[in-house]
């Protein structure tokens, strides 16, 4: 990797030559997500948006054992309404912006992914995770809801019975429990998260970056709209691709039997 930068010592990122990002939380003791990590995040995105060369971005985590805890919960306890409108804002802020990016991102998940921490894995495109790590919504313990996507992004990914399974009785999933209902996309050995993310980045990374976000676009109508709608929006996309995107570019390697040239 290369051009790493430091925000204020909580996050880290770094751009390799081939455009994959690597956002890094280190935040001790449990990747708690105070201001000092939202600014990083905010930080690490910025230098993605203000650099063209980043194609896939990867979260991980630098806190052994952690993903990340979720919100902090010391700030929480010691501000007013007000100030906690303003914190919710800012939490908000970074993962949406995850979540809308024209960058395929991917979470590296390889210890406690709770509350917030969750909530930002959601917002990533798919997530990565080790044996070890486990997951859940407890906010509810707290007389809270998840407040930063959770109850909009987790029942889109397992489903309304079980997302409300999950934040009702605030209970943690175990890693292969949470791949088995789709929380996670992918099942690795502990400690391999962050590689095999990385390494599904570079795979990505390969393909035409138009194409991976024409099939998003697609996937998240189709939770929108009735089938009908969804097929007219699928069908432009597809069009859109073939008349200005990199299909030209992929039809002719495949039939000259090369490796496509894309962007």
């Amino acid at each position: 990797m290369s051009d790493t930068t430091v925000a204020a010592d909580a996050v880290s990122w770094a751009q390799d030559s081939d455009g994959v990002l690597t956002i890094l939380l280190n935040r001790p003791p449990a990747n708690a997500l105070g201001l000092p990590l939202i600014e990083g995040l905010t930080a690490a995105l910025d230098h993605a948006d203000a650099t063209p060369a980043v194609k896939v971005i990867v979260v991980a985590s630098r806190i052994d054992g952690f993903f990340a805890a979720g919100a902090d919960i010391k700030h929480m306890g010691s501000i007013d309404a007000e100030e906690f409108a303003a914190y919710g804002r800012a939490l908000r802020a970074p993962l949406n912006r995850l979540a809308v990016s024209e960058r395929v991102s991917i979470a590296a998940i390889d210890g406690l992914a709770l509350g917030g921490g969750l909530e930002l894995a959601m917002a990533c495109t798919l997530r990565v995770g080790s044996r070890r790590a486990s997951f859940g919504l407890p906010e509810v313990k707290l007389g809270l809801i998840p407040g930063a996507g959770g109850t909009q992004r987790l029942p889109k990914l397992v489903g309304r019975g079980r997302a409300l399974d999950i934040m009702l009785t605030a209970r943690q999933l175990e890693a292969a429990q949470a791949h088995a209902i789709g929380l996670i996309d992918r099942l690795v050995d502990d400690g391999q998260a962050e590689p095999h993310a990385f390494a599904m980045a570079h795979e990505l990374r390969a393909l035409s970056q138009p194409a991976l976000q024409a099939v998003i676009r697609a996937v998240d109508v189709s939770f929108e709209v009735p089938l009908h709608q969804g097929l007219v929006r699928e069908e432009r996309l597809e069009q859109g691709l073939f008349a200005e995107g990199e299909a030209a570019e992929g039809i002719a390697a495949f039939l000259e039997k090369r490796p496509p040239r894309f962007a």
